[in-house]
């Protein structure tokens, strides 16, 4: 079965995905939900470091927004963590990948992360060609979190 707009998306020419057609700036943020959200909080800041930019409650809807971020929101991508009011848990379902965060020393990093409590999931390794080091953390819900040194001497 055929999907129209998947199909009239991707017979696009690949220029109409320049600047100049499609003019997006940057990601703003990336959203997951939590099913404790002050136990997230805790997690981002504590243990991976992030600050806590804002927060957005809607009790009418039943939610509870948390932007955690490195800098101001303004000048970089966030992580948005969602509270759904009663539940506690998700399935993190086979889609979801990771999140990515540039770090200045991979093993430094995750000695840090785990002296606070985190997990490691991945320990640090180069990647065969190219000039990066990775590893990976899991925070309390399970979503995974790719840290990635960018500059290997």
């Amino acid at each position: 079965m055929t999907n129209p707009l998947f199909d009239s998306v991707f017979s696009l020419p690949t220029h109409y995905f320049q600047k100049e057609n499609y003019p997006m700036k940057k990601i703003l943020y990336t959203m997951i939900r939590v099913g404790d959200l002050q136990r997230s909080i805790d997690f981002y800041t504590n243990v991976m470091g992030m600050k806590l930019l804002s927060t957005f409650d809607q009790p009418k809807d039943k939610f509870t927004l948390a932007f955690m971020g490195f800098g101001e929101e303004s000048d970089t991508s966030t992580l948005e963590l969602t509270y759904n009011y009663g539940v506690s848990d998700y399935e993190l379902g086979n889609g979801y990948g990771h999140v990515a965060i540039e770090v200045e020393d991979c093993v430094a990093t995750c000695a840090a992360i785990k002296k606070r409590g985190g997990t490691i999931t991945l320990e640090p390794q180069r990647l065969d060609g190219l000039n990066e080091i990775i590893a990976f953390v899991a925070d309390l819900d399970g979503y995974r979190i790719e840290l990635v040194q960018t500059s290997v001497s």
